[in-house]
């Protein structure tokens, strides 16, 4: 008879947003990029993917290895992505047991995966990277695997580009790497969170409907068909990078934000540039561009930097000591009964009821704002993945949903 027990682990991991864009790839299989990327680490206490990792030798054999997405049974078996990392980590807790025969063989038994997101999947808000990044967390505690987050991210890279960032907290490097097997294709922590911690950013949310265009698609036909793409990886990506970590050891905002603000233009362009053009941006999506532009003319310095990624929603980032004429303004056009001010930062813009002058903002752009806004995230820069003993999955191997 089998071993009845279940062995589990869970983690918190969070979502990243990029300030140097990922976009393009030299190897698909491998998700190796085109060009090295840096991102924001964002606080757990406003996004995050909650996953389980668990397995037994009771679970069927026959039923293999199964994730459950926010209550929804995956098909992973189609998921080359997935398989690639459950294979990866199952070799690192095969070489742990063949070292150790008195382990348990956990590399042989079913792996059941639950995972949970509180923020809208698919739409523009990386929930993959965060979703990969907890699946690998959780697989490796639940393996007991002494790999460090910057050697796990070559395996979350296979899942998602972007999630190998998401293994990390604070200002994280994704370095592209020039060997073909990837191995120097690492995310690395520039910066903890704690050196810079009033970074914020206020998420815009424009639309929770799935994209268009995915974001692999649209990297496809970029690379193909862009003359401006090879410009972008080649000539401007490395000096940008070497720039925004030098603002961020710096803390200087100006820096930072310019940098950040070209950059998102700059992939945009490259998007428009492809063969048939991609539009990931839309009419509130400029408009959100105007109004930091705006915003930054009337306090006569630059205090905000918008970044979009391959999505419509607007990541304003911001420091702490500017929030009222930041977010205030936003809290001011958009109303205050608009869902996402409340929350865990949403305190500091308690009482706050005006911010910039909005006679002197483009009342095109307001009024685009107004009536396309669904919600609101206030959110500020945050820590890497974080075990956690709230389980999904029961001491017999029942899926729970959060909470129970």
């Amino acid at each position: 008879m089998a071993d009845s027990t279940v062995f589990r682990a869970s983690t918190t991991a969070p979502v990243n947003i990029a300030v140097i864009k990922y976009w393009g790839k030299r190897d698909a299989t491998l998700n190796l990029p085109t060009n090295s990327s840096l991102s924001v680490t964002l606080s757990q206490r406003s996004l995050r993917t909650v996953t389980t990792a668990s397995c037994s030798a009771s679970y069927p054999a026959s039923e293999g290895d199964t994730l459950t997405l926010n209550g929804s049974l995956q098909d992973i078996s189609s998921s080359k992505r997935t398989l690639a990392c459950l294979a990866s980590l199952r070799v690192l807790r095969n070489e742990l047991e063949s070292a150790n025969p008195s382990l348990p063989a956990l590399s042989t038994y079913p792996l059941r995966i639950v995972s949970e997101n509180n923020f809208p999947t698919a739409a523009g808000l990386a929930s993959s990277a965060a979703g990969f990044a907890a699946l690998v967390r959780a697989i490796a505690n639940l393996y007991e695997l002494p790999q460090s987050p910057t050697e796990l991210s070559r395996i979350a890279r296979q899942g998602s580009g972007s999630a190998c960032r998401s293994l990390q907290g604070g200002y994280v490097a994704w370095r592209s790497g020039t060997k073909e097997d990837g191995s120097d294709s690492i995310a690395e922590e520039i910066a903890p969170a704690s050196h810079w911690p009033e970074m914020r950013a206020l998420i815009l949310v424009v639309s929770a409907e799935k994209k268009d265009v995915p974001s692999t698609e649209g990297m496809q036909t970029t690379v193909k068909t862009s003359p401006l793409f090879a410009t972008r990886a080649e000539r401007i990506v490395p000096g940008r990078m070497t720039a925004i970590e030098t603002a961020i050891h710096n803390r200087d905002f100006p820096a930072f934000a310019d940098l950040t603000m070209r950059d998102s233009n700059n992939f945009h362009a490259c998007c428009l540039d492809s063969e048939p053009p991609i539009f990931y941006l839309n009419d509130v999506s400029r408009a959100a561009i105007r109004l930091v532009n705006d915003i930054n003319h009337v306090a006569g310095k630059t205090v905000a930097a918008y970044t979009f990624d391959a999505g419509p929603n607007a990541v304003i980032y911001y420091l702490d000591d500017v929030s009222e004429i930041v977010a205030g303004t936003f809290k001011a056009i958009l109303g205050e009964g608009l869902d996402g001010w409340e929350g865990p930062f949403g305190d500091r813009l308690k009482g706050v009821s005006a911010g910039a002058d909005l006679q002197k903002l483009d009342s095109r752009a307001i009024e685009a704002l107004k009536h396309g806004i669904s919600r609101v995230i206030l959110t500020g820069v945050g820590e890497g993945p974080e075990k956690v003993d709230t389980h999904l999955v029961s001491e017999t191997g029942a899926i729970l949903k959060s909470g129970q």
